[in-house]
Order: structure tokens, then C-alpha cells, then sequence
């Protein structure tokens, strides 16, 4: 039996978001790298507050 072609890799897209990762930081102190971690959570904490809210 084939096998269907997947719409959709969970593991490529994590590949891919590391990548973006990876060059975003580059070349970053420790202080700026925690700050980019800060103000994604920030950014994710508002939205699933907008989320929840609707």
C-alpha cells in the first residue's frame, strides 16, 4: 500500500523555525539573547490573552 504524501512536516517546520532562531541571535550577547527570549514570551502571553478574551 502507498503511503499518502503528507501536507504537512511537523519536523521540517521545527528545522525551520531553529534556523530562524539560530540567525535572529547570532552574534548576540548573552543579555540581548535573553532579552529576545523576554519579548517573545511577552509577545505570546498577549496574545493568548486576546485569544482567550474573545
Amino acid at each position: 500500500m502507498k503511503t499518502p504524501r503528507k501536507k504537512f512536516d511537523c519536523v521540517e517546520m521545527m528545522h525551520k523555525g531553529a534556523e530562524k532562531v539560530r540567525r535572529e541571535t547570532e552574534g548576540m550577547s548573552r543579555e540581548q539573547e535573553l532579552a529576545y527570549w523576554q519579548r517573545g514570551t511577552e509577545e505570546l502571553k498577549r496574545l493568548q490573552d486576546s485569544t482567550q478574551k474573545r
